[in-house]
């Protein structure tokens, strides 16, 4: 009887199944506490939208103004209207709707077009890789912005591929839109790139009929993005065109940095987005890998320039789907190996495109070299096993996490992660413990059987309980101990806040930010450079006050007040100061 319901699942409701699975897989998992600074940044600008009504260019952090288009953010704050407050949840749920959103279109639109076994792996590859679950976990604006452009590129091909680039479907402009409302001209600029070089590769249109397409489609999703620059450039005037080109235009053509107070930051070589796409695809690279070994390599008797002749051969003479994969996946790792800033979630939109060629190439191994899928699956499932049976020890007591951590590490993250996993004792996680221990069996009773296809579904099904077991288990404990909360609560409580205004410093190029301070006090700092208070309480990092005594203490009379326990997102302690000015004729600023 399970079999049947699992078969009838798979054969008559894919679709359904995918989205299911993936909102177990997030949504219980995307309540707790910030741990990184980016998230509360972002859902900081949510919180002053719904504060202050101003939804084109809401300030937060003192006087700063979000560096990105409002999408996001507006998503953000529509989810936390129902409850009238912006939470971890409610600014967390835009990603994870969007990758729901995501799978069940990558499931639908790949598997009308090549064999849908083929789809469904390559569906249950994305959602279990490292960095799109991830991304599908934070109050960012990356997932989002992969959801509207994966689903414009999709529609660029059904419009070039059904309809031979006839008229323009209104859902194209919308999608890319959508995309440049997120993160800039980016999300307009890199589908077009992909769409053009495919167009030309296919040889099949006219040199201008494919630029006449491009500009259509680019004009077209320039209109609703325009009239929110124009806004926002009339609210924020030079200072929001400054960070404007910096972010958009700086990053990608390597510009100076001088007219904005911060870094771009990220810089990377080449290099470094191989290194992220094989990081972000784990646990499948490490089959890719083991793939490589055993296999008969032999250099081909032909000179080089043949041997590109044969590539392109071959290229030009596989199925359109394959082959917009490749262009997809080569235009957007080439693109982003331009901009001096480089980051693994840029790269996320070839993500869907390259799960369907390792979902090909997988089925292939499986098929002809089962020996490899055995190997990998028996790896994966004896290291899944020490993790299973070390946080059963850790939850039932025969190991002391305090002391198990002091004999290997001082790390205060893998601290933490231990500790978590301790306290770990609910329902929910003994049930993410027996799920984690029915995949590793699963695992085992396959590898036994002669069916080789299923190793790989069972491999893909221990994936999902690691994850489950991360979210549910380990990570946890790490956001709680490296979370801003805590002492937020504390000096909340402690002193008239409300009343007396908390300054900090704003100038990323001097200081450090505290944006999980700042979201979980509601987005209510003032900048101490600008404002030039005379008295009033004061939040920086231990890291950042020598420097602030040092130019401040002539003029202020500084008073230490509270510590917090942990160096959470800033990796340093926050530390809350009372000020007063020690005489009028100390107000003023040095230039």
């Amino acid at each position: 009887m399970r079999t049947s319901a699992l078969q009838y699942l798979y054969l008559q409701k894919p679709i359904s199944s995918v989205v299911i699975i993936c909102a177990i897989a997030l949504l219980p998992f995307i309540s707790g506490d910030f741990y990184t600074k980016g998230e509360p940044r972002e859902a900081s600008v949510a919180v002053s939208m719904l504060s202050s009504g101003n939804w084109i260019l809401p300030k937060v952090y003192a006087d700063e103004f979000a560096y990105k288009p409002p999408m996001a953010h507006w998503l953000m704050a529509a989810c936390s209207l129902p409850q009238g407050e912006v939470t971890e949840f409610s600014s967390r749920l835009p990603s994870a709707i969007a990758l729901i959103v995501l799978l069940g279109f990558t499931l639908a639109f790949f598997g009308k077009r090549i064999r849908f076994q083929e789809a469904f792996i390559a569906t249950l590859l994305l959602m279990t890789c490292f960095e799109i679950h991830r991304a599908g976990m934070a109050a960012r604006v990356d997932m989002i912005l992969t959801t509207f452009t994966v689903l414009g590129l999709m529609q660029l091909y059904r419009w070039e591929n059904k309809l031979n680039l006839k008229g323009l479907p209104v859902i194209i402009p919308l999608l890319f839109s959508a995309a440049a409302l997120t993160k800039g001209p980016v999300g307009i600029i890199l589908p077009l790139f992909i769409f053009f070089v495919y167009l030309c590769i296919l040889r099949k249109y006219r040199f201008g009929k494919i630029l006449k397409c491009c500009l259509y489609v680019g004009v077209s999703s320039l209109f609703i993005p325009l009239i929110w620059y124009v806004e926002a450039y009339l609210d924020g005037g030079k200072d929001f065109l400054d960070v404007t080109l910096a972010e958009n235009f700086g990053r990608f053509f390597h510009l100076s940095e001088e007219a904005i107070n911060y870094n771009l930051g990220h810089k990377e070589s080449v290099f470094y987005n191989f290194i992220t796409l094989i990081s972000g695809f784990i646990p499948w690279t490490l089959l890719f890998v083991f793939s490589l070994f055993g296999a008969k390599w032999r250099m081909p008797g032909k000179s080089f320039k043949q041997i590109l002749r044969d590539a392109w051969i071959w290229f030009v003479s596989i199925e359109k789907m394959k082959r917009f994969s490749i262009v997809a996946t080569v235009c957007i790792i080439f693109f982003f190996s331009i901009p001096s800033s480089k980051r693994s979630v840029y790269l996320m939109p070839a993500y869907p495109f390259i799960s369907i060629l390792l979902a090909q190439y997988f089925i292939y191994i499986t098929e002809n070299r089962a020996k490899v899928t055995r190997i990998f699956a028996i790896f994966i499932t004896s290291v899944v096993s020490i993790a299973f049976l070390a946080g059963l020890a850790i939850m039932t007591g025969l190991i002391e996490p305090a002391a198990l951590v002091a004999r290997f590490t001082s790390d205060e993250s893998i601290r933490n992660s231990v500790l978590g996993i301790a306290s770990a004792d609910s329902i929910s996680a003994w049930i993410i413990m027996f799920v984690l221990l029915v995949a590793i069996c699963t695992v085992i009773y396959q590898t036994t059987k002669r069916i080789n296809i299923k190793i790989l579904y069972s491999t893909i099904l221990l994936s999902f309980a690691l994850n489950l077991f991360i979210d549910g288990i380990v990570m946890p404990g790490v956001r709680e101990a490296s979370s801003a909360r805590l002492f937020a609560e504390q000096i909340a409580a402690k002193y008239d806040l409300s009343n007396e205004k908390v300054y900090v410093m704003n100038n990323l190029r001097e200081y450090g930010n505290l944006y999980a301070m700042n979201f979980y006090l509601g987005n209510s700092f003032h900048n101490f450079e600008s404002e030039k208070s005379t008295s009033g309480y004061f939040l920086t990092t231990e890291k950042d006050l020598e420097k602030v005594l040092q130019n401040y203490s002539g003029r202020y009379k500084f008073e230490r007040l509270e510590t917090s326990l942990y160096q959470g997102d800033i990796r340093s302690k926050a530390v809350l100061l009372r000020f007063a000015l020690l005489s009028p004729e100390s107000a003023g600023y040095k230039d």
